[in-house]
């Protein structure tokens, strides 16, 4: 049979090292489950500590605080290689590490790290990020959710969804708006922990794809926090939220590639085994254009994600690399899945076969984290800007 490279372009042996143990870590404990978490919806919560156990929660975090003290070049290579056997825990991931995790550790300060963080590296604690509302998707300037000062205290009012663990997060950075709406130094970051008086979970959502990652409400009714619990300094939040996403994309950007690669070694495997006319059906130019089209888009994918990681590691501005890398990479998996079902047949369309939940999970790529349309407008601003 035909081997195919399309594993990431990983550079060094702690890449290297990192790929191999994530994905000895998705074959142990996820690959046996993908399944059945996705039919019921199961969230794995418990799987956060085994994962923290090698570092996985914490990737970006200094080792100060609990954390890996990596890049973000071995962070895309466990996104990748977990999500090629299971892209929702993919993105449970990513979300905790890039989105809450991150968010700490960027804009707090030296006791809000110190009390947050360890728990949230060593995976005892999962992380969940509010920015999405109902009618404020893309327009997060115009969210409704507020936070009033009082005192030394500040009361958060709202509704956040679609979020991440909006149900089993421990705890949840929230911006909350207390200036006028549009104005972008009305908004304010905080952590809200479970167990907060008038924070509570909403509705679940019964999702397409991405079934083993927890998609929530989280809601305040007079949820009351100390002022020790805001991130930076007021009116910082909006820009916070919009730095974090630069980040959050190039996750999104690795999760889009696992997918893709996933769903590629399945459609390669298949057609080369399955026998049509007396060969396998490989050998027909109508799947073998189809194959070497994918693995060129992987690929290339693959090369702007890791522009965009590169960057990020040297710390220059990554705007439009990662809405590049993002854009490309979301588009892509979308594209690779489609073929892989397409060349599955019949067979692509049940759940024996895993081309079914590639195809399901894809579609969050190009939406989650800013559409494929916010990305667009991201580049182009960047292009045209002054």
């Amino acid at each position: 049979m035909l081997e195919v490279d399309i594993s990431p372009n990983l550079q060094s042996e702690t890449e290297k090292m990192v790929f191999s143990a994530a994905h000895d870590f998705a074959v142990q404990h996820i690959k046996n489950h993908v399944m059945e978490w996705d039919e019921v919806q199961y969230f794995p919560k418990e799987l956060f500590e085994k994962a923290g156990k090698l570092g996985f929660t914490g990737m970006l975090i200094p080792e100060v605080y609990g954390g890996s003290g990596m890049g973000y070049l071995e962070y895309v290579a466990m996104i990748d290689a977990i999500s090629q056997i299971d892209p929702s825990i993919g993105l449970s991931l990513a979300a905790h590490n890039s989105l809450c995790t991150n968010h700490i550790y960027l804009f707090g300060d030296e006791a809000q790290r110190m009390r947050w963080l360890p728990q949230l590296c060593d995976g005892s604690a999962i992380g969940a990020w509010g920015l999405t509302e109902y009618n404020t998707g893309s327009d997060a300037k115009n969210m409704q959710t507020t936070a009033k000062k009082q005192g030394d205290q500040w009361v958060l009012n709202g509704t956040k969804n679609f979020i991440t663990h909006g149900k089993s997060g421990d705890l949840a950075v929230v911006i909350a708006r207390h200036g006028e709406k549009g104005d972008n130094r009305g908004m304010t970051a905080f952590v809200v922990e479970a167990g907060t008086i008038g924070f509570k979970s909403g509705k679940k959502e019964n999702k397409l794809g991405m079934r083993a990652s927890e998609t929530a409400e989280m809601v305040f009714d007079q949820c009351v926090i100390p002022d020790s619990n805001r991130l930076g300094a007021v009116g910082d939040g909006f820009y916070q939220a919009m730095k974090i996403l630069d980040g959050g994309r190039i996750s999104i950007a690795a999760l889009s590639l696992g997918v893709a690669r996933g769903a590629f070694k399945a459609a390669l495997q298949y057609s080369q085994e399955r026998q049509q006319f007396g060969k396998p059906i490989s050998s027909f130019q109508a799947i073998s254009f189809q194959l070497a089209e994918m693995a060129t888009e992987i690929e290339a994918a693959s090369l702007l994600t890791l522009k965009a990681s590169e960057m990020k590691n040297r710390g220059e501005a990554v705007t439009q690399a990662g809405a590049m890398a993002k854009l490309y990479a979301s588009e892509t998996a979308v594209k690779v899945s489609g073929k892989a079902v397409q060349i599955h047949g019949g067979y692509g369309f049940v759940k024996d076969f895993p081309v079914e939940k590639f195809f399901r999970d894809a579609k969050l790529c190009t939406i989650g984290e800013g559409t494929s349309e916010i990305q667009k407008l991201v580049i182009s601003r960047n292009l045209l800007k002054d």
